[in-house]
């Protein structure tokens, strides 16, 4: 395993960041739904790359971190199922409610 200083894994976070808000603003207001149901995927990885962390963590620092990453990546996968069901109900027909 690769063991990553403070500031290089601060750096790696703050690009991570940067790129996301950069892709995600560039995005159209009428595709967000379509890209959070598309993307519900990314999210279980992050919930598991979460778990991984903190299956390592050794102090309890790290534990925090990975316990609150583990809470916000299932909480971010939770919200896009709810998205997407939400965009399926959009297309039933009115008489349809099942």
């Amino acid at each position: 395993m690769i063991e990553l200083s403070g500031f290089a894994a601060l750096y790696i976070f703050m690009l991570a960041a940067f790129t996301g808000y950069e892709v995600i603003a560039k995005v159209p207001a009428i595709l967000h739904t379509p890209l959070m149901s598309g993307s519900n995927f990314v999210h279980g990885i992050v919930v598991v790359g979460a778990m991984v962390a903190l299956g390592h963590a050794d102090t309890f620092l790290t534990q925090l971190v990975g316990f609150i990453g583990v809470i916000l990546g299932a909480g971010n996968a939770v919200g896009g199922y709810v998205v997407t069901e939400r965009m399926l109900e959009m297309f039933k027909a009115s008489g349809d409610k099942n």
